[in-house]
C-alpha cells in the first residue's frame, strides 16, 4: 500500500525535509535505491553511499539531513525508526495457518482461545491453554499443562514441554525446544546418576526465540526469560538461568546453568557465559568472549584473541607459554634492584 512521506513523518514522529508527497511503497538499501522505496543511514561506514542514493527517501539523524540529496526523515535512532516504518509499509505479518487443521491432535481438556490456529500434524496436550489469536504451525508439539499467551506465533516443529509457559505476542521459530531436561547428573562410583529436572521454563511477553535454540527447564526452580528478551538462532540456555527484560543474545552463544543475566544486556555471537554467575544490567559481551566470573558493573567486556596470521599466532602463543617464567625472572630482578 502506498504512503506519502509526510504521513510517515507524522505517524513516526520524524522531522521532514523535502517533498512530503513522495510516495513510499517498499524499502531498499542506500546502494540500490528505488524511487518508491525508503532506506536508512545509521552506520557511518555507509555514509559514502548517501550522495549517490536513488532511494525515494532516507531515514537518518537530524544532523545529517542537510547532506541528504533526496527527501528524508530525521530521527535520533534511524535504525529503530526504519524497523517500525518497514513493518508498517510492508505490512509485515508473520505467516499464520488461519485454521485448525483436521490432522492436528488436540486433547479434549485443552483450552483454545478465539481465533487460535493449529497447523497440520501438530499436537496439543492435556490441560494446554492457548490464548486468543495465537498460531501453532505444522508439526509443533505443546505438551501437558503448557501455556501459550495470546497473539503468539509458533513456527513449524516447535516443542514446548510440559508445564512450561510462553507469554503474549511471542515469536518462536522452527526447531526451538522449550523445557527439555537440563544437564543434571551426579557421579557415584564412576557412574552418572540423573538428577530430576523438576522446574519449568517461564517466558515473558514480546519474546522472540530463533531457530533451533534450546531452553532447558529448571532443576528445582524455574528457568526464566523476562519480557522483551530476543534470542538469535542456535543458542543454548541452561537450567535455572534467569535472563532480564530486553536482553538480546546473538547466534551460537550459550549460558550455563544457574546464571543470572540482567536487563538490557547484549551477548555477542558465540560468546559463552559460565554457570552460577551474575551479570549486572546493561552489560555488553562482545563476540566469542568467555565470561568466567560475575560482572557487577555495566559496560562493555571482551576476551579472546583477535584474528592474526598463523605465523604471528604461533609466535605469540609460544611467548604466552613463557609469561610465567618471564614474570618470575622480572620479580627476581626487581628484588635485586631494590637491594642495591
Amino acid at each position: 500500500m502506498p504512503y506519502q512521506l509526510a504521513d510517515l513523518a507524522q505517524q513516526f514522529s520524524c522531522l521532514l525535509q523535502g517533498d512530503g508527497s513522495t510516495i513510499i511503497e517498499t524499502v531498499c538499501t542506500l546502494q540500490n535505491g528505488k524511487s518508491n522505496a525508503i532506506t536508512f543511514l545509521a552506520n557511518p561506514r555507509y555514509r559514502q553511499f548517501l550522495d549517490s542514493t536513488t532511494a525515494g527517501a532516507v531515514i537518518l539523524k537530524p544532523e545529517d539531513m542537510s547532506n541528504c540529496p533526496v527527501p528524508c526523515l530525521g530521527h535520533e535512532n534511524p535504525y529503530a525508526c526504519y524497523a517500525r516504518i518497514a513493518q508498517f509499509v510492508s505490512g509485515a505479518k508473520e505467516q499464520r495457518v488461519n485454521e485448525i487443521h483436521p490432522t492436528a491432535v488436540i486433547h479434549e481438556t485443552a483450552v483454545l482461545g478465539e481465533g487460535v490456529s493449529i497447523g497440520p500434524c501438530s499436537y496439543v496436550g492435556m490441560g494446554v491453554r492457548i490464548g486468543n489469536n495465537s498460531s501453532i504451525a505444522a508439526g509443533s508439539c505443546i505438551m501437558t499443562n503448557a501455556s501459550i499467551g495470546e497473539g503468539s506465533l509458533l513456527h513449524a516443529n516447535v516443542t514446548v514441554y510440559h508445564e512450561c509457559g510462553v507469554g503474549r505476542n511471542a515469536i518462536v521459530h522452527s526447531g526451538v525446544v522449550i523445557g527439555a531436561d537440563g544437564f543434571g547428573i551426579a557421579q557415584d562410583n564412576g557412574e552418572w546418576v540423573k538428577v530430576p529436572q523438576l522446574g519449568k521454563v517461564i517466558i515473558g511477553d514480546n519474546v522472540e526465540i530463533g531457530a533451533n535454540t534450546t531452553i532447558d527447564r529448571g532443576a528445582i526452580e524455574d528457568t526464566v526469560l523476562e519480557d522483551g528478551v530476543k534470542l538469535d538462532n542456535q543458542i543454548q540456555i541452561g537450567h535455572n538461568v534467569h535472563i532480564g527484560a530486553h536482553t538480546a543474545m546473538a547466534g551460537c552463544s550459550g549460558v550455563a546453568g544457574s546464571t543470572r543475566i540482567g536487563s538490557g544486556c547484549t551477548i555477542g555471537a558465540a560468546a559463552v557465559v559460565l554457570g552460577h554467575l551474575e551479570l549486572a544490567d546493561d552489560v555488553h559481551i562482545t563476540a566469542c568472549s568467555m565470561v568466567t566470573k560475575s560482572i557487577r558493573q555495566a559496560g562493555v567486556y571482551s576476551s579472546g584473541t583477535p584474528l592474526q596470521s598463523n605465523a604471528a599466532w604461533k609466535r605469540n602463543f609460544t611467548r604466552f607459554g613463557q609469561l610465567d617464567d618471564i614474570a618470575k625472572r622480572l620479580a627476581t630482578l626487581e628484588k635485586r634492584m631494590k637491594k642495591q
